[in-house]
């Protein structure tokens, strides 16, 4: 039995009992990374904040003057740079916190989670009330960064735990959330800031402190409805694989993550991660610029180099916004499609149909440019950006299958410091690579085909990484002893549950009211993407 004086955020209070449905746990998942995927829409704030001083010119003393002053308008460029600092504080928090995470429980980490990412935004707000560039770096970009990475990770292990018959699929639910976030999150942005604006002046602060509150109470009832599964539970009738087939890439032993980074295994896996996300990211910065000058008037029966008017331009711009709704559709189902398929093929496998699948669909973008099929394009990038989801879906089980499941969440902190490094090159890359063509003559229209083909060819290392993934050396594994101790910090020796009867309950009404509650958010986000995306047709 959970020991009585635990704290009410501690891991041994929060032990199933006897009642409980593991189909309870992914919903508090969702609620977690609904609210942090967000993170995708942040750049609704980006024009409004660029507008916040009436009249005011836009600064120019230089990006550290701007971050006090407070009598010109930040620039856009600028404040885009939020995005950065958050995605680098998600993949330092998630590294440098994951072992905490694993040791304190979803419920503790959860809530602080909630309080950063919820708290960061409140104090960006009030940045912004105040027009102090730097307190929304500090509250939107450090201290959420913070509660992004805590939050990522804060599912993971505790899902693998529930579902070691279906890893892929558990941790696609969670993760599809974070692609789905801005999907959410976006749409009520812009509803709260129309709706809060005073003349002259955009809603940003207000909208920020509202989203704050609002996502920092989702969280904590989310990070509140978590409970961990009994040390030794299986679900009925389920055979670890490892067991029953000898399957030589499922290990039933585990690794330590001090041990676990300074394997091969780990840094090729960090590397599939990283070249996936930097070619998927690419598109994804770029995708409404790419898709407006890859096509321009051709989009309306026009030669691609017509004149536009007024009227034209903004029905090619609408077009462009529908394929921005298509991916956010996309990029999360993407996430639960891919990690379900990966627990039939295997996660090495799936990685190979991303890598080699992927080759060949960025290799096509340019020429399907050329030729002026602008559905046939659109179906290509959809497709490369369920993958970009997928792959973020499916490591996490990957790293279960290779490292174990004890310490998964804190190895899965460590591996996604490769989001961070792709967050940054991808986007780089295709912005620079742009800027350079255009700058050496090259007709907008043809600016994308030699970085389309270097992301091709990023692929393919990807691949070359992937196959060189084999299981890990006997020598990294833990001893006994050191696994029980790593369970006794974990509180798993606490439990006093028979894991045979424990967490068998039924799904319930308590099944159906918790699905609907991150359900309904989901499909009214899901109803405007599509609204959104009907602007292609």
């Amino acid at each position: 039995m959970a020991d009585s004086q635990a704290g009410i955020l501690s891991r041994a209070r929060i032990v199933a009992g006897p009642n409980f449905n593991r189909w309870l746990v992914p919903p508090a998942a969702l609620a977690i990374h609904l609210c942090i995927g967000m993170a995708y829409g942040f750049s609704v704030f980006w024009l409004p904040m660029s507008k916040l001083v009436a009249g005011a010119p836009v600064c120019h003393a230089g990006f550290v003057a701007e971050l006090t002053a407070n009598n010109c308008n930040w620039s856009v460029a600028d404040v885009t740079h939020i995005f950065e600092t958050f995605i680098a504080m998600l993949g330092i928090s998630a590294a440098i916190w994951g072992r905490w995470v694993e040791h304190a429980g979803p419920r503790w980490s959860g809530f602080i989670a909630a309080v950063c990412w919820g708290g960061g935004l409140i104090l960006g707000g009030y940045g912004v009330m105040i027009h102090q560039l730097w307190v929304v770096f500090l509250g939107c970009g450090f201290i959420g960064g913070i509660g992004l990475g805590l939050g990522y990770i804060t599912p993971v292990h505790t899902l693998i735990k529930w579902f070691p018959d279906r890893r892929g699929m558990a941790t696609g639910f969670a993760i599809m959330g974070f692609g789905g976030g801005a999907m959410i999150g976006s749409p009520l942005a812009v509803w709260l800031m129309a709706h809060s604006a005073q003349p002259g002046i955009s809603g940003v602060a207000m909208t920020l402190i509202l989203m704050g509150g609002i996502y920092f109470l989702a969280m904590t009832i989310g990070a509140f409805s978590f409970r961990v599964a009994p040390a030794g539970w299986l679900p009925n009738g389920w055979t670890p694989p490892a067991a029953v087939s000898g399957n030589s890439m499922i290990t039933g032993r585990h690794v330590h993550v001090s041990q676990a980074w300074k394997t091969p295994q780990f840094w090729l896996i960090w590397g599939v991660l990283c070249l996936n996300v930097t070619a998927g990211i690419a598109v994804l910065a770029m995708a409404s610029p790419m898709f407006q000058e890859m096509f321009g008037g051709r989009l309306l029966g026009l030669d691609v180099h017509a004149t536009l008017t007024a009227t034209q331009k903004a029905a090619i711009v609408a077009s462009a916004a529908g394929l921005v709704g298509l991916i956010s559709l996309f990029n999360s189902l993407g996430r639960i499609f891919w990690a379900s398929l990966s627990d039939l093929l295997g996660r090495k496998s799936t990685y190979v149909v991303f890598f080699v699948l992927g080759m060949v669909l960025y290799a096509a973008l340019p020429t399907l440019g050329h030729l002026g099929l602008a559905m046939a394009f659109v179906a290509t990038v959809c497709v490369i950006i369920t993958m970009y989801g997928g792959g973020f879906a499916t490591i996490p089980a990957y790293l279960a299958d290779i490292f174990g499941t004890q310490m998964v969440g804190a190895i899965h902190g460590r591996l996604i410091t490769s989001w961070s490094v792709a967050g940054v090159v991808g986007p780089l890359i295709i912005a620079q690579l742009r800027e350079i063509q255009l700058a050496n003559g090259v007709p907008k229209n043809l600016v994308y085909d030699y970085t389309l083909y270097i992301m091709a060819f990023l692929l393919f290392c990807g691949l070359i990484c992937n196959l060189l993934v084999r299981p890990v050396n006997e020598g990294n594994y833990m001893t006994d002893e050191q696994l029980a101790r790593e369970r006794a910090l974990q509180h798993e020796d606490l439990v006093a549950e028979d894991a045979v009867t424990a967490a068998r309950g039924g799904f319930g009404l308590n099944g159906v009211l918790t699905w609907l509650a991150v359900g309904v958010p989901f499909g009214i986000g899901l109803y405007i993407a599509l609204q959104k995306a009907a602007a292609l047709f």
